[in-house]
C-alpha cells in the first residue's frame, strides 16, 4: 500500500528528549536550531504549526551538571522547572533568528478533562496560529504527578501530541524520535528487522513487537508512539514516525517523501 500525505494546513510536530539531548547529557543545540528553522519555514509557507516538545528534565540535568536522573518526584519536578525555562529560552532565541515568534503552553490532563478549560486552551492555540505564532507545548511536569488526587499526567508527550492534534483538528502529526520508523522487530537486537513504511491498522502482532524506551533521559518508547498513532488513525488522521536526528526532514515529510513510517486513517476490520 502506498502512503498518501494529504495537503496539510495544520501540523503538529512532536520531538522527544532523545533528539534534544546528546548521549553525554548535553543539549543538542544543532537540533534545536534546525527545528526552529524548519518550523519557521513551514509557517512562512502558509502552514499552521504546533510544536510539542519534551526535554525539560533533560535540559535541567544539564544545567545542574547532573548525570543521573533523581528518583524523588520533587527533585524531578524541580529539574523540570529549571530545564523548562532554559528550553524555552533556547527555542525563543533560535526562532527569533529565523524571524519567527513562539509562545509557551504548559498543560496537564485536567485542562482537557474539563470543558471550560479545554475550550480556553483550544481558543488560545487558534488565536496564536491565526497570528502566525508557533505554540510550543509541554506537559507541566512541575505540577503533574500521579501522587495528586486528580488526574493530571498525560504519561508522556507522545500521547499529549496526539491529543492536541486531534483536538485542534490537525491534518498530520509528525513524531521525531531516536529511531527512523517502526520496524518488524527491534533493529538494535535483530539484524533481520525491516522498516514498515505504511500502516493503516495496528494489529496485535505489531503492538506486541513494540519495545520500551531507548534513552535514560526520556520516558517514552515505541509503545507510547503506537498509542499516539492509534489515536490519530481512529480520528481519521495521519501520523508519520521518523528520525529526529535532523529536523529538516520535516520539509520532506510534508512534501510526501517516503520517510519513516506513515500511519494512515484506520480501516474497518474485516469480518
Amino acid at each position: 500500500m502506498q502512503r498518501i500525505i494529504t495537503p496539510c494546513r495544520r501540523i503538529v510536530v512532536k520531538i522527544g528528549t532523545s533528539s534534544l539531548i546528546h548521549a553525554n547529557g548535553k543539549v543538542n543545540l544543532q537540533t534545536i536550531d534546525r527545528l526552529a528553522y524548519v518550523l519557521a519555514a513551514l509557517t512562512n509557507q502558509g502552514q499552521e504549526v504546533v510544536l510539542v516538545t519534551s526535554g525539560a528534565i533533560g535540559v535541567g540535568l544539564d544545567r545542574m551538571k547532573l548525570t543521573t536522573r533523581p528518583q524523588a518526584i520533587a527533585q524531578q519536578q524541580a529539574l523540570a522547572a529549571i530545564g523548562q525555562s532554559e528550553l524555552m529560552r533556547l527555542y525563543a532565541q533560535r526562532f527569533a533568528d529565523y524571524d519567527a515568534q513562539a509562545a509557551q503552553l504548559l498543560l496537564t490532563h485536567d485542562v482537557f478533562e474539563f470543558p471550560g478549560s479545554r475550550q480556553h486552551v483550544l481558543d488560545t492555540i487558534d488565536a496564536l496560529l491565526a497570528a502566525k505564532v508557533i505554540p510550543v507545548i509541554n506537559e507541566n511536569d512541575s505540577v503533574a504527578t500521579d501522587e495528586l488526587d486528580h488526574r493530571t499526567t498525560f504519561g508522556d508527550n507522545d500521547q499529549l501530541s496526539a491529543l492536541v492534534a486531534t483536538r485542534i483538528d490537525a491534518d498530520l502529526l509528525i513524531v521525531l524520535s531516536d529511531i527512523d520508523g517502526l520496524y518488524s522487530a527491534d533493529p538494535r537486537k535483530d539484524p533481520s528487522a525491516h522498516l514498515i513504511p505504511v500502516l493503516t491498522q495496528l494489529s496485535d502482532q505489531v503492538l506486541a513487537g513494540a519495545s520500551g524506551t531507548g534513552s535514560r533521559f526520556g520516558t517514552g518508547g515505541m509503545v507510547t508512539k503506537l498509542k499516539a498513532a492509534a489515536t490519530m488513525m481512529a480520528a481519521g488522521k495521519q501520523m508519520v514516525l521518523c528520525s529526529g536526528a535532523d529536523p529538516r526532514v520535516l520539509l520532506k515529510v510534508v512534501a510526501g517523501a517516503p520517510i519513516g513510517t506513515w500511519f494512515g486513517p484506520e480501516r474497518a476490520k474485516e469480518g
